[in-house]
């Protein structure tokens, strides 16, 4: 597994809106402003996370953004799948897509290797969340840097 720019965006956002009363509609405008995500690309991220229940939005005056849930109740698995969709590395292993392979009954690798991988991947993720997001919010630290860092495909 790999991190995009699309799951640093994210992080960002949801650390700023993390800090904000979950009552409060917060608009694109001003996430965008705190967190340095250009507005368009961070409509689509927000979309696709309040398609998955993470985020709520709010059409209209007064309207916005709020987390869907306390901080600490959303895990950061929860929003990487709601970003790239699947974790695990094949989807053999998948747990939530699985696609069947012929060697599956037989394959060491995937019994053993890829499964773990996943298992480690989903462990991580699962044992942070956006409140982990929040404490680097709060101090001002900007994930902006993260991009620079991304690793490529081919690297």
């Amino acid at each position: 597994m790999r991190l995009s720019a699309t799951d640093v965006y994210a992080f960002q956002a949801l650390g700023f809106l993390g800090t904000q009363e979950l009552t409060r509609w917060v608009s694109s405008e001003e996430i965008s402003e705190a967190t340095g995500v250009h507005r368009p690309y961070l409509v689509r991220i927000l979309a696709a996370l309040t398609a998955k229940g993470i985020v709520k939005s709010k059409k209209g005056i007064g309207g916005g953004y709020a987390l869907a849930r306390k901080p600490r109740l959303i895990s950061l698995c929860e929003v990487v799948r709601a970003i790239d969709g699947p974790v695990a590395p094949l989807s053999c292993i998948s747990l939530n897509w699985h696609e069947p392979c012929v060697e599956e009954d037989r394959c060491h690798a995937r019994a053993t290797v890829y499964t773990r991988m996943r298992d480690a991947m989903l462990g991580v993720l699962q044992e942070f969340s956006v409140e982990d997001l929040v404490i680097d919010a709060r101090q001002g630290v900007s994930y902006g840097h993260c991009l620079g860092h991304l690793l490529k495909p081919n690297a």
